[in-house]
């Protein structure tokens, strides 16, 4: 039944906008309608990828009757964190945590799809070859770099005794940094780099174009004192050099950071993850300015931190199609 209900909501919206230009008389074409795509996982991400449909930004809708899209299969086969960006080609490309700590090895998790429904291999792909004592390759994210025409792929990792200034300024002696890797084809990948060093253990690093800066958004990891709250740093290209930090511009105890401009406004979503748990976000028309509208967000149950990206119409409605058994 709640997977019927959450058809004919999104087959309403849909249809709605399918049909908007009728309703006006065929006088005034109505403005084309925007769907946005929020992927995210449940619990700690046994069951893999989860997907949430809006045309707003604000109101999400799980799809396929809040059922994982793909589970997971390499790793410690876990998928958290999904990242999950189109290419220039149109083929989306997904890259996960597969596993807390480097037991199970030093990879992420990576597979890719041209309709979000039928997905390739699973891969894992190694990173931090060049240093054997990474504890954990946390929250990989993409990024496509059209002035260099190629990809970025960046997490958070821990290498002991690499910053001990910081050494006792997170938890449990983790204290990371942002590194990444290039590759244009996801066959053959640079080696891995520093990318991000703002003085102090930071995690969930994520990248925003706007004009002609790019915003890497991150949580500021430190626990002694407490900060767990949301920076940025700003660039002239994406794989930096990066400025100094911001301040703070949301409030403490927030991770997994996603960023969209949507009409006027840039959205920084993320993950409140102590209690009271909920999904929320701050917006800015210049990102300077931040205010809080958590409270106008609706999100599924259980929603975990993931990534929103603009998606094709055609992708849009084959997902709805999805979610009500077509």
């Amino acid at each position: 039944m709640r997977s019927s209900i959450h058809a004919l909501v999104l087959g309403a919206v849909l249809g709605l906008a399918a049909n908007a230009p009728a309703a006006e008389g065929r006088r005034n074409a109505a403005p084309a309608v925007d769907y946005f795509l929020f992927t995210s996982f449940r619990g700690n991400g046994e069951d893999g990828l989860h997907l949430a449909l809006s045309t707003n930004g604000y109101h999400w809708t799980a799809l396929n009757g809040d059922r994982s899209f793909l589970r997971p299969e390499v790793g410690g086969k876990l998928m958290r964190d999904p990242s999950l960006v189109q290419g220039p080609d149109g083929t989306f490309h997904l890259v996960w945590t597969t596993s807390w700590t480097a037991a199970s090895g030093k990879v992420f998790g990576y597979a890719s799809s041209t309709d979000l429904i039928h997905w390739s291999p699973q891969r894992g792909l190694e990173v931090m070859e060049q240093e054997p004592a990474t504890r954990n390759i946390w929250a990989p994210e993409l990024f496509y770099d059209a002035a260099k025409q190629q990809w970025l792929v960046f997490w958070s990792s821990t290498i002991p005794g690499k910053f001990p200034e910081t050494e006792a300024t997170g938890d449990n002696g983790y204290n990371h940094r942002a590194y990444y890797v290039t590759t244009k084809d996801f066959k053959t990948f640079s080696d891995s780099k520093l990318l991000y060093n703002p003085g102090f253990n930071m995690i969930d690093a994520t990248l925003l174009s706007a004009g002609d800066k790019y915003y890497l958004i991150f949580k500021d990891e430190r626990k002694n004192p407490v900060q767990k709250n949301l920076r940025y740093a700003v660039a002239d290209q994406a794989e930096g050099p990066f400025g100094a930090p911001s301040e703070p511009f949301t409030g403490d105890w927030v991770e997994g950071p996603s960023a969209i401009k949507i009409k006027n406004e840039y959205l920084v979503y993320f993950d409140h993850y102590t209690q009271p748990h909920y999904y929320g976000a701050v917006r800015s028309k210049d990102l300077k300015t931040w205010e809080d509208c958590s409270k106008e967000m609706q999100f599924p149950p259980g929603h975990r931190h993931g990534t929103v990206l603009r998606i094709p119409p055609d992708t849009a409605k084959a997902l709805t199609g999805r979610s009500s058994g077509k």
